[in-house]
């Protein structure tokens, strides 16, 4: 069954809202693609205009920007430190925008949403 991004079937009293129409390809949603640390593994979904969509199931390198040296290098992702978003994403190993991982590098906070554009970008935490 497809998931429909709509209005909510009821009311705020508790009654049912009944549907003036039926569902469209535009309110077509999707399930979250929930990032771990692993080899790389991309799903491409096709989009209006012929374009197409990279979701990022799996990575295990990140872009770490340096402020102090306000350079970018490639770092590998050794394991996730803290998540803002869901407290259970840190023993799952789940990377979300926000997320703080622990890198080659030192500690990164992620910048960028991996699931809906395909590589992770990260930016070194001063201790």
């Amino acid at each position: 069954m497809a998931i429909v991004q709509d209005r909510s079937q009821r009311k705020p009293t508790g009654g049912m809202n009944k549907s003036s129409r039926t569902k469209k390809l535009h309110m077509l949603g999707d399930v979250p693609s929930l990032t771990v640390i692993d080899q790389k593994r991309v799903r491409v979904k096709k989009t209006k205009g012929g374009s197409e969509k990279r979701s990022l199931l799996a990575g295990d390198t990140a872009n770490v920007y340096n402020p102090k040296t306000k350079k970018f290098s490639k770092a590998k992702i050794k394991m996730v430190k803290e998540s803002a978003s869901n407290r259970n994403y840190v023993r799952r190993n789940i990377m979300t925008k926000g997320t703080v991982i622990d890198t080659d590098k030192g500690l990164a906070k992620i910048t960028n949403r991996p699931g809906q554009e395909g590589s992770i970008s990260a930016v070194l935490v001063q201790e």
